[in-house]
């Protein structure tokens, strides 16, 4: 969808950079890091290093007595044929890409609407990534496809190699069923790319020096034509070497192309600028007057959809932050959408034919509703009928109907899929079976109150039997940025096995209970949720977690023997500040490829475009509250720090692994014992496939059961 393209925040640190020099070389070394040398991703002493960690650690996990069943558990979810198959409707086809047990790398395939509707889909196969490494005889990694709407014939597949962001672009024919010979081609970078029409493709990418921005994307979109090169292709829009990256996006509709480029000049901001097709080129570009802090969602009847995360002061009117608007792109005019009330956040929204589909949260609970425009210019809004208390996803909606698709699930009730025709009432067409059982298992939604008074939502599960006896063995997990939501899923991210599947299966079962956290720093409450905790406030998410822990304790479910934490990514860095200020609340502390090193992060790989979510370190003014925090700078010796477990990914081009080898080696000097684990391939999400992704799964599980749930033997 295009509006991916621009939602650069919707996902935590969604976009990586390229790969460009894995190790900092440009960059002074710094005489006060002893370890700044493990900067050096492939560099033969720093692997060597990460070896020896890896054979170390493996070897006590994979010993533990419950490692072996864990992974068997993680491996038949993650493998399980019997996931929901969730796909997007274009030209009357549902697209769908799949990994499974026979199909380790995936498979991308479609199968007609009207089969996949009956709950039986015939599908049918346009790429096996698995066959396709093999007779290529490379590490494929499926990134993603993007294709001409609506026909979807012309279509652009992205591959990496061993699943870093750096990917390149490849031309493949969905009525043909191949690869094209002789068709675009983009090489190995981080790139963007919009179908124009189905010989000029709208492209961002490496084309030598001065292409990038600092952050390592792309700094220009040009106009590729079919038989062109890069280096002669035009450009259409040049950004600024500091932007984070400046992108283009199509909109396909009955009186022609709508072009937009994005220019952002921070991770969060973005200007917009548009130009109608005429006579099958891209006309001029105009600035469109949207404030900074609006995401753009699509095109309906003229009228550019956006999503504003700050107040928009438009011609003598104010349009609220969180609000959704509609901006007739030849008039000139805006109109609200919808307003999100207090306790609500709109989380997405999709473009039908003839009205939007939007997706919100309330009071974090899942909600969903159909928005039409009348002839007199007014926006209706219908409740669309979906079980209560869980998370709803709008899977697909348009594809050139009004039809749309969306699922359902809590954490303790499988995900079930649901379609409605043309606006009508939705209807169940398929639903995961249980992958654990949930008998005796509770949920509840529960609230604490942090250090300034603000009351922040959490979820806990657990057997009743064991959350009633207290004193529990607790895994507490928290993200905070990046206006992320953490919702209470059944299976969604297999990155995060935080959630109610894998955590039913592996941990709650045996005895231990699960905690989601929603601190400032998500979306859960809106933009003003995550506001509240950026840059010099990013104290109040870390203020947050401590406040659920001691809820925690002080209510009985676990005790700071037997509480244990653990976050990825933005999430590794709130590990870091845990366990730097709160070492006393946590006897466990699983740091999944983190940020840590806060004064080098802006220096490391794609860093440096996201200064507008925790601020510049070479200000002297941000380091003063950086510093406050920066985990790394902050090990000490003396300090009650838990046996922590690091996990990152050499092949990871958005967060460094340096950050978690330089804090693992930090700590083995002041004389603390640590377990570290890093995988040689994956990106940043750890894994490459989904047996890797079982692995290492069952090593956090493993270690979490050995230090909170041990024998004697195994006691820590």
């Amino acid at each position: 969808m295009l509006k991916q393209i621009f939602c650069a925040a919707a996902a935590a640190l969604a976009t990586g950079a390229a790969l460009a020099p894995a190790f900092a070389q440009n960059q002074p070394q710094n005489s006060n890091d002893p370890y700044q040398w493990l900067e050096e991703v492939e560099g033969e002493k720093a692997l060597d290093w990460v070896r020896e960690q890896n054979a170390r650690s493996q070897e006590t996990l994979e010993a533990d007595p419950r490692f072996e069943a864990m992974y068997v558990e993680a491996l038949s979810v993650l493998t399980s044929k019997e996931r929901l198959a969730l796909g997007a409707i274009h030209n009357g086809h549902v697209y769908n890409f799949r990994q499974d047990e026979s199909h380790v790398r995936g498979v991308w395939r479609r199968a007609s609407v009207d089969s996949y509707r009956s709950g039986a889909p015939d599908w049918e196969t346009l790429i096996d990534v698995d066959a396709l490494a093999e007779e290529e005889e490379r590490n494929w990694v499926w990134g993603g496809v993007k294709c001409l709407s609506p026909d979807y014939v012309h279509c652009m597949i992205e591959l990496s190699d061993g699943g870093s962001d750096a990917a390149l672009w490849r031309e493949f024919n969905t009525s043909e069923k191949a690869f094209v010979e002789d068709g675009f081609f983009l090489p190995e970078a981080k790139s963007s790319l919009a179908w124009f029409d189905a010989d000029t493709l709208l492209i961002g990418t490496d084309t030598g020096e001065g292409s990038m921005t600092t952050s390592g994307y792309p700094r220009a979109v040009r106009r590729l034509e079919r038989g062109g090169t890069l280096d002669e292709a035009p450009v259409l829009y040049e950004g600024e070497e500091a932007d984070v990256s400046v992108s283009a996006g199509v909109e396909q509709a009955d009186d022609g192309a709508h072009v937009f480029v994005v220019r952002s000049p921070s991770f969060f901001e973005s200007e917009y600028y548009y130009a109608a097709s005429e006579e099958g080129a891209v006309g001029a570009l105009e600035k469109l007057p949207l404030p900074l802090n609006a995401d753009f969602q699509g095109v309906l009847d003229g009228r550019a959809i956006f999503l504003l995360r700050e107040d928009w002061d438009y011609e003598g009117e104010t349009y609220a932050q969180g609000a959704v608007v509609a901006y007739d792109l030849a008039e000139g005019e805006a109109e609200t959408v919808m307003t999100a009330a207090e306790n609500q956040s709109v989380e997405d929204v999709e473009i039908g034919k003839s009205g939007l589909v939007i997706q919100y949260l309330d009071d974090v609970s899942g909600k969903a509703a159909r928005l039409t425009r009348n002839k007199k210019g007014v926006w209706k809004a219908k409740a669309i009928a979906l079980p209560e208390n869980g998370v709803v996803t709008i899977v697909s909606a348009g594809g050139g109907t009004d039809d749309a698709m969306l699922s359902f699930e809590s954490m303790t009730r499988p995900e079930a899929l649901y379609y409605a025709a043309g606006g009508g009432k939705p209807e169940k067409i398929a639903e995961t079976p249980s992958f654990y059982d949930a008998d005796g298992v509770v949920v509840e939604q529960r609230f604490a109150t942090s250090k300034d008074g603000t009351r922040v939502p959490y979820f806990i599960m657990g057997l009743d039997s064991v959350l009633k006896e207290g004193n529990a063995p607790t895994v507490q997990y928290g993200y905070g940025g990046f206006l992320v939501p953490i919702l209470p899923v059944y299976y969604e991210d297999p990155a995060r096995p935080q959630h109610g599947a894998l955590a039913g299966l592996m941990w709650v079962r045996r005895g231990g209970v699960l905690v989601l956290s929603n601190i400032r720093g998500g979306s859960e409450y809106g933009p003003k949720w995550h506001e509240a905790a950026l840059k010099e406030n990013r104290q109040r998410g870390f203020d947050d977690f401590i406040a659920i822990s001691e809820d925690l304790i002080e209510t009985g479910v676990t005790s700071p023997e037997k509480l244990g934490a653990i976050g990825r990514s933005n999430g590794g860095l709130l590990m870091g500040a845990m366990l730097t200020q709160r070492p006393d609340l946590y006897a466990a502390m699983d740091i999944g490829v983190p940020l840590l090193d806060m004064k080098r992060y802006n220096k490391l790989l794609a860093g440096a475009s996201w200064m507008g979510e925790y601020g510049d370190p070479d200000i002297p003014e941000q380091w003063a509250y950086i510093s406050g925090y920066s985990p790394y700078q902050k090990l000490e010796a003396g300090e009650p720090y838990p046996k922590v477990l690091f996990y990152t990914s050499t092949k990871d081009d958005r967060v460094h692994p340096g950050h978690a080898r330089k804090a693992a080696a930090k700590m083995d000097g002041l004389g603390y014992d640590f377990f570290y684990y890093e995988n040689i391939e994956g990106g940043h999400g750890g894994t490459a496939n989904q047996e890797q992704l079982a692995y290492r799964t069952a090593l956090e599980y493993a270690y979490f059961a050995r230090m909170l749930m041990p024998s004697d033997e195994e006691a820590e």
